[in-house]
C-alpha cells in the first residue's frame, strides 16, 4: 500500500485525481477503453471536482460503474447516490462516456444485485476511486463486513456508526430518516479492480485510517482488507494521517 499525505483537503483530492487520471490514460492508451469505479460522499468532494478538470481523456471510451446506494430511496431524494454523481460528476464530463451503470436503490434489490453483478463480471474494472468510512467501511460493507462473498453486489445492513455519519454529514433532516438497508458492491469486487485509489481526509476518519493501515486484517475494520491488494493508494490530509505512527 502506497501513502500520500498531502498539505490540505484540497490537496488530497487533487493528489487523488491526478494520480487517476494518469492510470486512466495509460489505460486507454494501452486497451483503447477502461472500466472505472466511482464512490460518493463527502470524501469524493474534491477528487471528483479535480478529476474533471483533467484532460487528455477519452471518457467516451470509458465504463462506470456506482458503489453503493441506499434501498428504497428514489433519485430524486437529496440523499441519493445517484442524484450525486450525476450533478457532481456525470452531467460535467466533457463528453458523453461508453456507459454509467448506477445503483437503482428503489427497485427489486435481489434483482438489482443480479442486474448489476452480470454486467460488471463482463467489465474487468481497471480503476476504483473509493474513500473509508468513519467505522472502516469500505462501499457500504459495515463490520464485520462479509469478505467471503464472491457476489459482485449485496443488500447489507447499516449500523448505527455508518448511519450515524451521513446524518452527520448532513444527508438526511434526521436520523430515523437515513435507510436501515443498501445495496453495495462487494468487498471480493473491489478487490478484483486492478488498482485502488482510496481518498480519506479529515480528522474523523483518523481513526479507521490508522486501524485500516496499522491495524490487522479483520473484517471488523472492512477497510484492513486494503493492505492485501497489490496495488492500493491510499490518499490522505495531515488531519486523517494524525493518528499515523509513521507520517
Amino acid at each position: 500500500m502506497q501513502i500520500i499525505t498531502s498539505s490540505s483537503r484540497h490537496a488530497n483530492g487533487q493528489a487523488a485525481a491526478t494520480f487517476g487520471a494518469g492510470r486512466l490514460r495509460e489505460t486507454l492508451d494501452r486497451r483503447g477503453e477502461a472500466n472505472v469505479i466511482v464512490a460518493t460522499g463527502a470524501s469524493q468532494f474534491e477528487m471528483l471536482e479535480a478529476l474533471l478538470r483533467e484532460t487528455g481523456i477519452a471518457w467516451e471510451n470509458v465504463t462506470f460503474f456506482h458503489l453503493d446506494e441506499y434501498v428504497g430511496l428514489p433519485v430524486t431524494h437529496p440523499a441519493s447516490f445517484r442524484k450525486y454523481l450525476w450533478e457532481r460528476f456525470h452531467s460535467k464530463l466533457p463528453g458523453p462516456a461508453r456507459a454509467f451503470h448506477y445503483v437503482a436503490g428503489d427497485r427489486n434489490p435481489a434483482g438489482e444485485c443480479e442486474r448489476l453483478g452480470a454486467l460488471i463480471t463482463q467489465h474487468p474494472i481497471d480503476i476504483c476511486f473509493a474513500g473509508i468510512g468513519e467505522n472502516a467501511h469500505l462501499a457500504f460493507n459495515d463490520p464485520p463486513a462479509d469478505f467471503e462473498t464472491e457476489h459482485p453486489y449485496l443488500v447489507v445492513n447499516l449500523d448505527e456508526a455508518c448511519r450515524r455519519q451521513q446524518f452527520g454529514e448532513g444527508w438526511f433532516p434526521s436520523l430515523e430518516d437515513v435507510p436501515a438497508q443498501a445495496i453495495s458492491m462487494s468487498i471480493r469486487q473491489i478487490l478484483k479492480s486492478h488498482c485502488l485509489i482510496i481518498t480519506a481526509p479529515d480528522e474523523r476518519k483518523a481513526q479507521a485510517v490508522k486501524d485500516s493501515v496499522e491495524g490487522p486484517v479483520t473484517n471488523r475494520v472492512p477497510s484492513s482488507i486494503l493492505q492485501q491488494h497489490p496495488d492500493t493508494h491510499l490518499f490522505l490530509d495531515p488531519a486523517s494521517a494524525s493518528l499515523l505512527s509513521k507520517k
